[in-house]
């Protein structure tokens, strides 16, 4: 068994208060998905679990009866995963709730860094449920909104029964407008597909950009399956209100090879000057005379790299980098970039 299987993925869900995070929680303990999932959340009340669906709890750890467990962050969370760890052969993979507010990076850092926990599990994706409805107002009354959109790998646009077609396209523009390489599910009352969730392998730097087919295109509209028309090209004037309204930004740099005694310094000492303020990084990069891809990523301060694939046959070798965060100098990242090609 190699050392990815051995690892179970973690995915963290964030999402506000009434985005449907419960409601998908719920659906995760009592459907008969086939699948054994162990879900971490701040509280069990929240969640009210039906009494029926419990077949036996220790204190911490309740079972359900589809074969997913769930319990609640005791304190620390590296100690709940521990804890959970000590079940052997329980359980698929483990899901962690964070509290409408919570910034996720702190959480998806833990399993990002920490050595005993990234033995044991591995960071799979970030997943933000948004309520289609009231976004807008929570991108212009609270921060967390678009620090949540910023950070996600995948976005359930949830409760899109509740408003008109137009304004699902003008919430999906707001979302592009702060991550554009998310990728955005439309979902009611939480109904997404489990593996549109689950086992995305977004932190995983070998699979990372080859689930992202359309990573810095210049043009993200034609991303939707459902909607290939050409709607969101009016969107570039709104842009500067928008970012204004939540201060997120991304920033995509293209570039040719790159020196790699330059590039490395430079992406070491921008992570370090500007972390606070980049929420997430990532990027392809053709270093010279290398003939494989090189992949990066990074939440704050925290960065990895490593060798993907060999470059394909008639793929273009161009080194892309992505920037999302806040108060970002978009103009010295793009000189300074640009200056460390070969």
């Amino acid at each position: 068994m190699s050392d990815a299987q051995a690892q179970i993925p973690v995915t963290v869900l964030t999402g506000y208060l009434g985005s449907g995070k419960t409601t998908l929680l719920n659906r995760i303990l009592s459907e008969d998905h086939g699948k054994r999932y162990a879900v971490i959340v701040n509280e069990f009340g929240e969640i009210g679990i039906d009494n029926d669906l419990i077949v036996e709890s220790d204190e911490e750890i309740y079972e359900m009866n589809n074969g997913c467990i769930c319990c609640t962050v005791r304190g620390d969370l590296i100690r709940t995963v521990e804890t959970l760890m000590r079940r052997p052969g329980r359980f698929d993979a483990i899901l962690v709730e964070t509290t409408g507010l919570a910034d996720p990076a702190p959480v998806a850092q833990t399993f990002f860094m920490d050595d005993d926990v990234r033995a044991k599990t591995r960071l799979d994706a970030v997943v933000a449920l948004v309520d289609a409805k009231h976004l807008p107002l929570r991108l212009k009354d609270s921060r967390e909104a678009a620090d949540q959109i910023a950070f996600a790998d995948v976005v359930v646009l949830n409760k899109t029964d509740l408003v008109s077609e137009d304004e699902l396209r003008q919430v999906e523009a707001s979302i592009r407008r702060i991550n554009p390489s998310a990728r955005i599910h439309r979902t009611e009352r939480s109904a997404v597909n489990l593996t549109d969730v689950l086992d995305r392998g977004a932190f995983d730097l070998k699979r990372a950009l080859d689930n992202d087919p359309h990573f810095l295109d210049n043009d993200h509209d034609h991303e939707h399956s459902h909607d290939h028309d050409d709607h969101d090209h009016h969107h570039d004037h709104a842009h500067s209100s928008h970012i204004e309204e939540s201060g997120v930004k991304s920033i995509a740099l293209r570039g040719g090879d790159m020196d790699p005694k330059k590039f490395f310094p430079w992406i070491e000492k921008t992570t370090q000057i500007d972390g606070a303020n980049i929420l997430r990084l990532k990027g392809i990069i053709a270093i010279k005379d290398d003939p494989e891809r090189y992949v990066v990523q990074g939440v704050h301060m925290i960065l990895e790299g490593d060798h993907q694939r060999a470059w394909k046959d008639g793929e273009k070798r161009e080194s892309r980098l992505v920037f999302i965060g806040r108060e970002l100098d978009e103009e010295r990242l793009r000189r300074t970039f640009e200056a460390c090609q070969a």
